[in-house]
């Protein structure tokens, strides 16, 4: 897949004190469009994304798989002709290494891979960055996912690449926390090829709407625990 088209996504939720670091931490000789997911904030995320360069679609509907199904409604809205070869995931908080980039795409371009998972696990993670219930509930998934389907994931890392043509036929639907774990139980499900490649992952800037507090943790554990026996 030489010169591809590459086009990234990011779901955006009161991040504008680390949305314009990983607009700028972007590669952009690599990518097309980088296409912020503004997710109802009420901060200048919106603002800080467009003074940066990106295109800001706004997401009134709050969770983290509406914003990502707002930016795949965007690019599925362009004439066939100019929608991407590849769409790269990535997270507003600054705790991607959004520079990384091209080691999340190479085994798409290089390999032909269908499926590329930005990996903590196996990569380089800053003491703190992941909470202890995080930790845990990525190896109490991917451990599920491995004994149904025989797919040796490491992590539900946010930071992923995806074939255009491969994400539209898995027809990806959760608007919340389900969102990572329904994407890798998919590609399980439609046989698609995978790889996952090291990735570093630092304490994000500002509290996590998700392990940052009880109730999310809670809720996005038993979201994707959810999501892996439904879609069995």
């Amino acid at each position: 897949m030489e010169n591809s088209i590459i086009d990234v996504i990011i779901p955006a939720y009161n991040e504008e004190k680390s949305i314009g670091l990983v607009l700028a931490d972007i590669p952009r000789q690599w990518v097309r469009e980088i296409i912020v997911c503004n997710n109802a904030s009420t901060d200048r995320t919106a603002e800080v994304a467009r003074e940066s360069g990106a295109v800001v679609l706004d997401q009134p509907q709050k969770g983290y798989g509406s914003a990502c199904l707002k930016g795949i409604e965007y690019l599925k809205n362009k004439p066939q002709a100019q929608q991407p070869d590849i769409v790269v995931f990535l997270d507003g908080d600054y705790s991607d290494h959004p520079e990384e980039l091209p080691l999340v795409v190479k085994p798409i371009i290089e390999k032909d891979k269908d499926l590329v998972i930005g990996s903590r696990a196996t990569g380089k993670l800053e003491k703190g960055a992941m909470m202890p219930q995080q930790v845990f509930g990525n190896w109490l998934a991917t451990s599920l996912i491995k004994l149904f389907y025989n797919y040796n994931f490491t992590d539900l890392g946010p930071f992923r690449a995806i074939k255009w043509q491969k994400l539209l036929d898995i027809k990806m639907e959760d608007p919340d926390f389900g969102w990572t774990v329904e994407m890798q139980v998919k590609a399980a499900k439609y046989k698609l090829s995978f790889e996952e490649v090291p990735v570093t992952y630092r304490r994000r800037i500002g509290v996590s709407k998700v392990s940052g507090t009880i109730r999310g943790t809670i809720l996005a554990g038993h979201k994707i625990l959810w999501t892996i026996f439904k879609l069995l």
